[in-house]
């Protein structure tokens, strides 16, 4: 079953629609989804798609030549030739669509294709009915190599697609039969990403699911994080122990050099490498230039957050098969605290969706947290999530709790407002589990906005 991805459809439908040349570029970290997006677009259409090989020059040349002559038998002598071999079919008029997947692969293999290609777009391709797409995993090939200013391929794309993790909203679609928590749940350990959430047996319960799935030495996502690694750094030794220090809670570069024991240079540079990738970001407050030093490191991706907050330091345990008791006893206890970072990028989307984001009290430039120092109170204050422009100002608090979020919270919220400066200040609060009735009293009185779980 296709779920999501309606925008990228209906832009891809409505370039194939216009028979003129069309050139897509669609990119994102593996398992996102870009494979299964391409297939459902090419449904019902005659195209030619070619899954790249992480191989040698020729096994791609054999492969691409059977996808374009749809015979087994011919082998062109060159990409060159089989390129002009491209030529020749559009002087008939025939519409072309052209996919080629995991295209760093073939540039690995053939680094100049992407000036072929691009003499074949400039001679032949762009006064003709023709629509090429190239896929790729690798996010920084992707957007140096192909997007970037320096690439051969430079200004010729029509559209570029960054296909990112679904949302909270997304995933609930896959995961029909489980109730709202556990969608949310099931969307903080797999960090939205399709192909995990399509690993879920809604016909287990979610406690089972997550003991098959990553507590199992046999299972799916056991050492699925340290695998993608491998996958994309030469060395992942270092960029494990990094993770590893963030998810136990380190968050400034010198706690986490410290703690893997790296100058800060060069921890600096492997971080630089995972913020590329998705997995780690960069994050300062909100209201502050890029540039602050009160800079934080996160890490992004909330399947790999899980896995090195849980997975990772019980691997011996788990390999000695008692995945089962580290669940029970160690990790379901904390599933709760764990999902409390979770809420927050739900509640972050939650403002995002067209008709929330309507009805906010000014349009938000930036959105994101703010730490710093309350100089009323004398000391050190977060908000979860803040969204600013010029002269306005939003203040959210997320909790996800299992009790009802009371009037205290929102008195401390309500006190915040005091120390930012802008002209229009609004509050919002989320709660995981309702609000009570002096909560609720106290919002009327002093204009804040309540959003319950149920009403996400």
């Amino acid at each position: 079953m296709f779920v999501g991805r309606e925008s990228e459809l209906i832009k891809l439908e409505k370039m194939y629609s216009t028979n003129e040349f069309q050139f897509a570029v669609i990119y994102g970290r593996r398992r996102v989804g870009k494979t299964t997006l391409i297939r459902e677009f090419l449904k019902n259409k005659e195209s030619l798609l070619y899954v790249s090989l992480e191989g040698t020059q020729k096994e791609n040349l054999i492969g691409l030549s059977r996808v374009v002559s749809k015979n087994n038998s011919i082998v062109y002598d060159s990409f060159e030739s089989l390129f002009n071999a491209i030529d020749k079919m559009l002087e008939t008029n025939q519409k072309i669509v052209l996919a080629i997947d995991e295209y760093p692969y073939l540039a690995e293999s053939y680094p100049p294709i992407s000036s072929v290609i691009q003499k074949h777009i400039d001679l032949c391709w762009k006064d003709k009915n023709m629509f090429l797409i190239l896929c790729g995993s690798s996010m920084s090939f992707m957007e140096n190599q192909v997007l970037g200013y320096k690439s051969p391929l430079y200004g010729r794309r029509s559209a570029q697609f960054k296909i990112t993790p679904f949302t909270y909203l997304e995933t609930q679609k896959m995961l029909v039969n489980y109730d709202k928590e556990s969608q949310a749940i099931a969307y903080g350990i797999t960090g939205g990403i399709p192909e995990y959430l399509s690993k879920i047996d809604t016909n287990k319960s979610l406690d089972e699911n997550i003991l098959d799935l990553f507590f199992d030495e046999n299972g799916t996502f056991f050492e699925e994080a340290t695998n993608l690694l491998k996958q994309e750094m030469r060395n992942p030794a270092s960029y494990n122990s990094i993770l590893g220090a963030i998810a136990s809670g380190a968050s400034r570069l010198n706690e986490i050099a410290n703690k893997v024991g790296l100058d800060t240079s060069a921890c600096s540079s492997l971080l630089k490498s995972l913020i590329e990738l998705n997995i780690v970001e960069k994050i300062y407050p909100v209201t502050e230039k890029e540039s602050s030093r009160k800079t934080i490191y996160e890490i992004k991706d909330t399947m790999f957050l899980f896995w090195y907050k849980f997975v990772r330091p019980n691997y011996s345990n788990i390999q000695m098969g008692l995945g089962h008791i580290i669940y029970g006893q160690y990790v379901k206890p904390k599933i709760s605290d764990y999902m409390g970072y979770v809420f927050e990028k739900m509640c972050t989307e939650y403002i995002y969706q067209e008709q929330v984001f309507l009805t906010l009290p000014f349009i938000p430039e930036k959105i994101g947290k703010w730490w710093g120092n309350d100089p009323l109170k004398k000391e050190e204050a977060e908000i979860d999530i803040v969204a600013i422009n010029s002269d306005s100002c939003l203040l959210c608090e997320c909790k996800w709790r299992n009790k009802e979020l009371d009037s205290r919270v929102l008195t401390v919220l309500n006190s915040r407002k005091d120390i930012f400066k802008y002209k229009n200040k609004s509050l919002m609060a989320f709660s995981k589990s309702g609000f009570t009735e002096d909560a609720i009293e106290y919002a009327k009185n002093n204009d804040i906005r309540l959003v319950s779980f149920e009403m996400m």
